[in-house]
């Protein structure tokens, strides 16, 4: 099995402490690999450790493989969106219907006889505020959901149209959606927002996502190991680590796995993409990464093994994670922003520490797992700041 570590200014003691971060996490059940990445902003601390086996051949995982970041890629989007925003090529409280056909939209989230697909802005979309349902978990009457379904070895790809007709036929809002001017409204996790805003991106920009994303944010960023299933980085550095289901590999679905949107990535482009966003290299202004971070709305209660709840709170494509003082009450840990996905991937960056965390356990049943293991880096690393 892999057993890789990369390091600059970082003692023993520190690296044998984050390294036990990682055995951990490889005794996570169902858990075949397991990347911990811990930078400093300012770079002068680096330590990257990976550990087990990237693929079912056999091959090791690396600190430098890549692998499926989920739905991390949703500061992505939204970071695309914001630019698109700057250039006034859109603007983020535009009605969405101004971006697609009416009969796109029609059915699509209607609350006691009133449709609301013609009032939401693409702001709804960004905070999860919409209240459309999440169409991989939607059940309609007589088929599984859709998430299930490729779960179960079905590669099929879909399209938004696809998409938004699940939701009309599940027929299962959440909520009508809010003013966003008020101090607190509803939030619910859904992937359909985020795919919506895909299709906003495609349309105001005249160009396939991938496309885009490398216009907008892969090249200007030097992200050169980062980019869509099916599609060549502008840099390879070899075969993106499988994601398992259980012990199942998901290795041979590559129209569901383009059809997420997500992208692949390695620890190093995911912390130079936080880095950007925080120093300010993403956007044109200051003010545009503050829309990101205001504003923060907490998820209620989640059942969900793929959708994040309560605690967590939610911006503009950016959640905020801190544990509760009763689970902390002596030694409050401090607040990291970023994102998970739900094959146990994380980005954060904790400004007080002023340090960048990512990593994957790539597993579809350990969605939660993020949320047990950034706690634990941040403790060793708050004792090393000490």
């Amino acid at each position: 099995m892999g057993n890789e570590q990369q390091t600059t200014s970082v003692t023993e003691a520190q690296s044998q402490a984050l390294h036990a971060v990682v055995r951990q996490l490889m005794g996570t059940k169902g858990v075949h690999h397991a990347l911990v990445a811990v930078e400093s902003r300012d770079r002068r601390f680096r330590w990257t450790g990976a550990e087990g086996i990237a693929r079912p051949d056999g091959t090791p995982m690396k600190a430098t493989t890549p692998f499926w970041i989920a739905s991390i890629t949703k500061m992505y989007i939204a970071a695309a969106i914001l630019i698109l925003h700057e250039r006034q090529q859109l603007a983020i409280d535009d009605p969405i219907v101004s971006y697609f056909s009416r009969e796109l939209l029609d059915g699509v989230h209607v609350v006691d006889g009133v449709d609301y697909g013609k009032t939401l802005t693409i702001r709804h979309l960004l905070r999860h505020a919409s209240g459309i349902p999440d169409y991989l978990e939607l059940r309609v009457k007589g088929e599984e959901p859709l998430f299930e379904r490729v779960l179960a070895g079905d590669d099929r790809a879909w399209s938004l149209t696809d998409i938004l007709e699940i939701v009309r036929r599940a027929n299962a809002p959440l909520f009508a959606p809010q003013p966003l001017e008020a101090k607190t409204y509803r939030v619910r996790y859904s992937d359909t927002n985020f795919q919506l805003l895909i299709g906003i991106i495609e349309k105001v920009t005249g160009q396939p996502i991938a496309e885009a994303f490398r216009t907008l944010l892969f090249e200007p960023l030097h992200l050169r190991q980062t980019s869509h299933p099916g599609t060549e980085p502008l840099n390879p550095v070899g075969p993106v680590a499988a994601v398992w289901a259980e012990d199942k590999p998901f290795v041979n679905k590559p129209q569901a796995m383009q059809s997420f949107g997500d992208l692949n990535s390695t620890a190093s482009d995911l912390i130079e993409f936080m880095r950007a966003l925080i120093d300010g290299r993403v956007f044109s202004k200051p003010t545009t990464f503050e829309l990101m971070r205001d504003h923060w709305n907490t998820f209620g209660f989640a059942l969900s093994p793929i959708a994040p709840g309560w605690p967590i709170q939610y911006g503009v494509g950016m959640m905020r994670f801190q544990m509760p003082r009763l689970f902390t009450p002596f030694r409050p840990l401090p607040e990291v922003i970023g994102h998970t996905g739900a094959v146990g991937s994380w980005l954060f960056y904790c400004p007080s520490l002023e340090m960048i965390l990512a990593g994957t356990v790539s597993q579809v049943t350990a969605g939660a797992v993020p949320f047990k293991a950034v706690p634990k880096l941040l403790r060793i690393l708050e004792k090393s700041s000490r």
